[in-house]
């Protein structure tokens, strides 16, 4: 987990970093700037958007006595895919919208589940099913 985290915080920085060096020595800086903030406004009206619509879907599983459990999964893989679209960058950009789309979102979904089937088949998860509080004396 630790790698990851490393990974996540060092690698995909400097390879977003490259990537926007080389877009602004190809089309210039000016156009550079222009899709980042671009892609962010688009990209948190469409997470905003996406996310209202799996909002109401969950409402209506629950009023209909329905367990939202495939709905909340959406909603997760579009909450990170709009803290992906708010961080300037394409590459982070390019995964953020592909969590937006249903098509893409499902494939995701259906790796983050194979995940935590593993997770919990490698008994890596601990239930905590009580809390019961000591008294002083």
């Amino acid at each position: 987990m630790l790698g990851y985290l490393i990974l996540l915080f060092t690698v995909v920085p400097i390879v977003e970093l490259a990537l926007l060096i080389k877009i602004g020595q190809y089309i210039g800086v000016g156009y550079t700037l222009g899709i980042v903030v671009l892609t962010g406004i688009a990209g948190a009206y469409l997470a905003k958007l996406q996310g209202l619509i799996t909002l109401r879907r969950i409402q209506g599983d629950i009023n209909n006595g329905r367990m939202p459990a495939d709905k909340l999964f959406d909603g997760v893989l579009i909450l990170c895919s709009g803290i992906l679209l708010l961080t300037p960058g394409l590459l982070t950009d390019l995964i953020g919208f592909m969590g937006l789309v249903p098509f893409t979102r499902n494939l995701f979904k259906q790796w983050l589940k194979h995940k935590i089937k593993d997770i919990i088949a490698q008994g890596r998860v601990i239930t905590i099913t009580s809390i019961r509080a000591k008294q002083s004396s």
